[in-house]
């Protein structure tokens, strides 16, 4: 597939970056001109003949003080089911289904084309890769299979195996280990890509469970209710903060722990905005043992497209909203060396763009001007819903010292505990 150089692009999707924000990968659909004879062909966009077809190629986004992009194509389209990830090497990793099985190579620019090496591949009913890993010298993948697992003993439920599919030190993907059940999400907990949280499906519910790839033992990481499905969304390494998905309360809401605590989780009502759907895209890093000062960066999208960028600290009742980016690419972002929040965004005038934000001034306490606090306003591409007066009581919460994060990635103990929200009255939770 040959892209030409002034190709516009389209869209892209599946927009990752990596783990130390050097450079991002996703796929792009332009429209390129169709080869000689096929009856693809068509008026073009502009529908002034400009004949042409649509085809998916893998990008590279190199990130910095002036981000830019190169085409990786390959000698064919891609399918939209395609997967990439971005390497610190500049090199990227790329995931192809092809017929019953998952072909996966490496890809980086060669001159005026694209440089491609095969490292293997991979069967079974599921295969996605994880997100990039914080040690760059390695990429991981789940693999699932239907059936029975080892011995019969999860017959029905399947088995999911972590694959190292890139930097193992041997020819082609390396078997870490297996656990019973479908896995899917990933979420790394430590910055040594040692501890990777997954979300598993068992006998009809999904929990999510901790993986420790180096002793090769499952446990679990989110037990809120017996009945309730508990997904890891977020994690921060630095201070523990946690971010879930839970239907606990009786519905699915977000919520917050802290990695290693006995203490419940929260479910704050700053949340939970009527009509908006709030996604987590990164957590402010260096705040050691100290979740409720960590800065989340959450996507809001309200019905027929409106978004906006909702800046929240667990120890505040309210989110700080700003402005998203125009063509924000979905809910991706990285907090530089620099505390300065990126979204990475594409319009035409800015191509690749990377929009960056500070991170809001730390509101007074409660009665700390000596009067009662008057409500902040949503964005006005956000509907403004009568819960914007006081949302929420129970946003911060008594998070007295525990096993500090740094400490849970020690190797000689295991870094995971059950976070119990029975602990605490759920109708408390609801209301705070």
């Amino acid at each position: 597939m040959e892209i030409p150089p002034a190709v516009r692009v389209l869209r892209r999707s599946g927009f990752t970056i990596a783990a130390d924000g050097s450079y991002a990968a996703c796929l792009a659909e332009a429209r390129v001109p169709a080869p000689e004879g096929d009856g693809y062909a068509d008026a073009g966009e502009d529908g002034n003949g400009g004949g042409g077809v649509s085809g998916w190629f893998p990008e590279r986004w190199t990130l910095g003080p002036e981000p830019y992009a190169v085409p990786l194509p390959g000698a064919q389209p891609e399918e939209a089911g395609t997967q990439v990830v971005p390497l610190p090497d500049g090199r990227v990793l790329i995931r192809r289904r092809v017929a019953d099985r998952h072909d996966l190579a490496l890809l980086y620019p060669a001159g005026a084309g694209t440089g491609e090496v095969p490292i293997g591949s991979l069967g079974g009913d599921a295969v996605t890769l994880l997100p990039p890993c914080p040690l760059g010298g390695a990429a991981f993948a789940l693999v699932y299979e239907g059936g029975s697992g080892e011995g019969g003993s999860v017959k029905g439920d399947g088995v999911t195996t972590v694959w190292q599919v890139y930097g193992a030190g041997k020819d082609g993907p390396v078997a870490v280990m297996r656990v019973p059940g479908r896995c899917t999400g990933g979420v790394w907990l430590d910055r040594t890509g040692r501890l990777l949280a997954v979300d598993r499906t068992l006998a009809g519910r999904t929990k999510a469970v901790a993986v420790d790839l180096r002793l090769g033992e499952a446990s679990p990481l989110l037990q809120i209710t017996e009945d309730s499905d508990d997904r890891l969304v977020l994690a921060e390494p630095d201070s523990g903060l946690l971010l879930l998905r839970s239907d606990a309360t009786g519905e699915a809401r977000l919520g917050w722990g802290v990695l290693g605590s006995r203490r419940p989780v929260r479910f704050p009502d700053a949340l939970q905005v009527p009509g908006i759907l709030l996604t987590p895209v990164a957590a402010q890093p260096g705040q050691i043992l100290m979740p409720e000062a960590a800065v989340v960066a959450l996507r809001a999208e309200a019905p027929g497209g409106a978004e906006s960028l909702a800046l929240w600290r667990p120890g505040e009742r309210r989110p700080h909203w700003r402005a998203s980016p125009p063509g924000w690419l979905g809910a991706t972002g990285y907090w530089g060396a620099d505390d300065l929040l990126r979204l990475p965004c594409s319009v035409p005038e800015w191509p690749c763009g990377v929009a960056p934000y500070e991170a809001p001034r730390v509101r007074p306490a409660a009665g700390a001007s000596g009067g009662r606090r008057r409500p902040a306003a949503l964005p006005a591409a956000l509907p403004g819903p009568g819960s914007s007066a006081d949302l929420g009581s129970g946003s911060s919460a008594d998070l007295s010292s525990g096993p500090s994060a740094t400490a849970l990635a020690a190797p000689t103990r295991l870094p995971w505990r059950v976070l119990p929200l029975q602990q605490a009255p759920l109708a408390a939770a609801k209301a705070g």
